[in-house]
């Protein structure tokens, strides 16, 4: 059972390779005091992202050692924990973060040590859940930062230009994949000059492509299934009938060719992601066009959408620039970090009842929803 005093909640320093990202800032630790919570914040857990240990302690976190942390009743993370780290926890402590719902080895971990497991990855899609949705909000982040890394790989410029050494045609550049992240992409190259098309599965996010400025690139559907499969559910495409696959491939490798930057963004939760740009289309490009792959490392070999694409690493092939990183929001670790903890702070409200201590409610959608242990009980 839950102590009868202040719920202590802890924050880690992140540990994987490349994660910049912290999951508390000095505003939501300032907003958690106010809920009469105790914080506790681990050394040097927001260096990445540009908090000092003082700008915690200034809004009334305790700064403590890890273990320490990893005693709180209640941790937030933005990646999982490790595994061994896992081990040593106690029963019936509560995590909170991005704990790979798809994931039954660290799954099963949790409920081998009767830990209350909450992924963020899971969270319902509606209206109500808009304020915690940390896909979304990382995802908008990573669709800016895409093509921000495009143009710095690309050797020309992105606008269109006219000076009195002759004119420079504005880029070319499509965007697969409308959700989040590729929206944010569309909207990014358009803000720098850029002429964009774009293509989805899915028919309603035709106008919000275009509502940006950017061409519809259209795959009719020829049956029933390839009609339901795009409309899909919670937000995402069902995969797609090869014989709609083909014809997509078909149309982008023609558009492919003409192209300076190719940015791809399509997922399927629990899924490989699919393969948009064949290896055969990039052999095609222009040189000097350049790739930049959101599904990196997704797939069971480390590739993308494209299975050139290689996992936290830039390769040129045949002139034509890959970029495989797999966390773009922690190279923008700042307002990452703004963004998540502010989510992870609303969810967590949902946790606690009127007196401040956890309460974990079942009838909320949105906590099981997340939830993946309880009790000893795998959800």
């Amino acid at each position: 059972m839950w102590r009868d005093v202040l719920v202590k909640i802890g924050i880690v320093k992140e540990t994987l390779i490349g994660e910049a990202r912290v999951a508390a800032t000095p505003e939501t630790v300032k907003k958690l005091r106010a809920l009469n919570q105790e914080v506790l914040v681990e050394f040097g857990a927001g260096i990445g992202a540009a908090i000092s240990d003082e700008m915690f302690q200034n809004e009334g976190a305790t700064i403590v050692s890890r273990a320490e942390v990893l005693r709180a009743d209640l941790i937030l993370q933005v990646r999982a924990l490790s595994s061994h780290e896992v081990e040593q926890l106690q029963p019936h402590q509560c995590l909170v973060g991005l704990l790979e719902p798809y994931n039954e080895t660290l799954k099963n971990l949790f409920f081998k040590k009767n830990i209350t497991a909450f992924a963020l990855e899971a969270l319902p899609r509606n209206t109500r859940a808009q304020s915690m949705d940390v896909l979304s909000s990382q995802a908008n982040i990573a669709g800016y930062k895409s093509v921000i890394l495009a143009a710095d790989y690309y050797k020309k410029f992105m606008p269109m230009l006219m000076t009195a050494a002759g004119t420079v045609k504005a880029a070319k550049v499509i965007v697969l994949g409308a959700g989040v992240a590729g929206l944010q992409a569309i909207a990014t190259a358009k803000r720098l000059g850029a002429m964009v098309e774009a293509s989805d599965v899915r028919p309603a996010v035709k106008e919000q492509i275009e509502s940006l400025g950017a061409k519809f690139i259209d795959v009719p559907f020829e049956t029933d299934e390839e009609k339901e499969n795009a409309a899909g559910q919670g937000g995402y495409a069902k995969p797609m009938p090869k014989s709609w696959l083909d014809r997509q491939s078909q149309l982008v490798a023609e558009k492919a060719v003409l192209a300076d930057i190719i940015i791809t963004s399509a997922l399927i939760p629990g899924r490989e992601p699919p393969i948009l740009i064949s290896a055969e289309t990039v052999k095609k490009m222009k040189a000097g066009s350049v790739i930049v792959d959101m599904a990196a490392g997704l797939a069971i070999d480390g590739s993308g959408n494209c299975p050139l694409t290689k996992a936290n690493q830039i390769i040129v092939i045949n002139g034509v620039t890959v970029i495989g990183l797999t966390n773009l929001p922690s190279l923008l670790s700042t307002d990452a970090s703004a963004l998540y903890s502010r989510n992870i702070l609303e969810f967590i409200k949902l946790l606690f009842d009127d007196s401040g201590k956890i309460n974990i409610n079942l009838e909320d959608e949105l906590v099981k929803g997340c939830l993946l242990t309880n009790g000893g009980k795998l959800i």
